[in-house]
């Protein structure tokens, strides 16, 4: 099964487009984890899968959030993947690159070392940096097209024949689609670039849609202007929104509530 077969299962399986990102934070983990748990952090993530694993397409790891915990993040990421129901998407957010030879050991780490089903990647270095994610022709590769954050206008907006860079790379990323895995990565905050990127894309390449929630991106655009003709093909994250409603012994359920409000949402508008 290749990458967007398995998401489109899912998809129609859950009725779902969400992706809850599991971004582990002491800081704003409930307090009473570290009181009780003698693995406060894993005991976190499966409370979340648990309370949401069918309300969701994907789960999204960003890595920063495991890295800084040195040894035991890697193994709390190892554990966390293995948790996850096998017919769910895992996204290991990572967006690397590097040189040819690098990025291969990059892609070799990601997909076959943590299993992930998709990755994040960034374009700046061009094919040679990109192709070796690519080889891994049943994962998907989503590349950093135009972020969610609010300087992404710096180099993305930046035109060479009147045309912007995040376009540019759009069509870099329909070029590079040969094997059908690449992915798109484009911020809910700027619902008008989303709606051309979709334009350019066509209706069978997947798009990975940041900035729902603490972000403020707007549901009902991002449904209508980042989905295909079937209201499917995209992913659309939440993380900090969701996870870290509940700060007591309930943030499971709380989560779970949060969750199901903001699938129904986006089912509205599919």
């Amino acid at each position: 099964m290749n990458f967007n077969e398995k998401l489109a299962k899912i998809v129609r399986k859950n009725n779902s487009l969400l992706c809850v990102g599991l971004d582990v934070d002491e800081d704003k983990m409930p307090k009473h984890l570290f009181a009780k748990s003698k693995d406060p952090f894993y005991d976190f993530n499966k409370s979340i899968i648990d309370s949401s694993k069918d309300l969701v397409c994907a789960y999204k790891i960003n890595m920063a959030f495991y890295e800084v915990l040195g040894p035991e993040g890697f193994e709390l990421l190892e554990k966390t993947v293995n948790y996850i129901p096998k017919d769910i998407v895992v996204i290991l957010d990572g967006k690397r690159n590097d040189i040819g030879n690098t990025a291969r050991k990059y892609a070799q780490s990601l997909f076959e070392t943590y299993n992930a089903d998709a990755v994040t990647i960034n374009p700046y270095l061009g094919i040679d940096g990109v192709k070796p994610f690519l080889e891994y022709k049943n994962k998907c590769s989503f590349i950093l097209c135009r972020t969610s954050n609010s300087s992404a206008g710096d180099f993305q907006d930046v035109k060479s024949n009147n045309i912007p860079l995040y376009q540019t790379v759009t069509h870099k990323i329909k070029d590079w689609n040969s094997y059908g895995n690449c992915g798109a990565v484009v911020g809910a905050t700027y619902p008008g670039e989303l709606e051309i990127i979709r334009g350019i894309l066509g209706e069978d390449i997947p798009i990975l849609i940041p900035g729902i929630g603490a972000q403020g991106g707007d549901v009902e655009k991002t449904v209508k202007y980042g989905t295909n003709k079937k209201g499917e093909i995209a992913i659309i994250v939440s993380s900090r929104s969701i996870i870290y409603t509940g700060k007591d012994e309930n943030f499971a359920e709380k989560a779970r509530v949060t969750a199901e409000s903001l699938k129904n949402e986006i089912n509205k508008y599919r």
